[in-house]
């Protein structure tokens, strides 16, 4: 029983995690790339750490694999919130074909608001 709840984290992180990378690899531009990344890739880790922590029957290294999952729990958003206020301040602009929210204060491609093609501000 152990062995199949071990399988069944260990399928689950390494889904999440070949869905991050697909989105890395597919997505056109920085927001999106990060959007993919942000998520996903944190949860496939800790899913993948929670499967190793099983299947080692919470043994001696159950701790340290505990300490890295929350250590990866605490740095990738971190690290991707430091990159997106990077690029924020560095004008980073969405691609061209990326997909733009309808209406929810967002910037178009040209680098105008919302509110100037007649969209709502708050």
């Amino acid at each position: 029983m152990i062995d199949a709840i071990a399988a069944v984290l260990l399928l689950a992180g390494t889904s999440f995690l070949a869905i991050s990378a697909l989105g890395l690899a597919r997505f056109p531009d920085f927001w999106t790339r990060a959007h993919a990344v942000a998520k996903a890739e944190t949860l496939g880790l800790v899913l993948v750490f929670a499967g190793l922590i099983v299947l080692n029957r919470f043994g001696p290294g159950s701790l340290q694999l505990a300490l890295i999952a929350g250590f990866s729990l605490l740095v990738n958003p971190t690290a991707i919130h430091a990159l997106a206020r990077s690029a924020a301040h560095n004008d980073e602009q969405l691609g061209d074909d990326a997909p733009r929210d309808a209406g929810l204060g967002g910037i178009s491609a040209d680098g105008a608001t919302d509110a100037a093609h007649g969209g709502e501000t708050s």
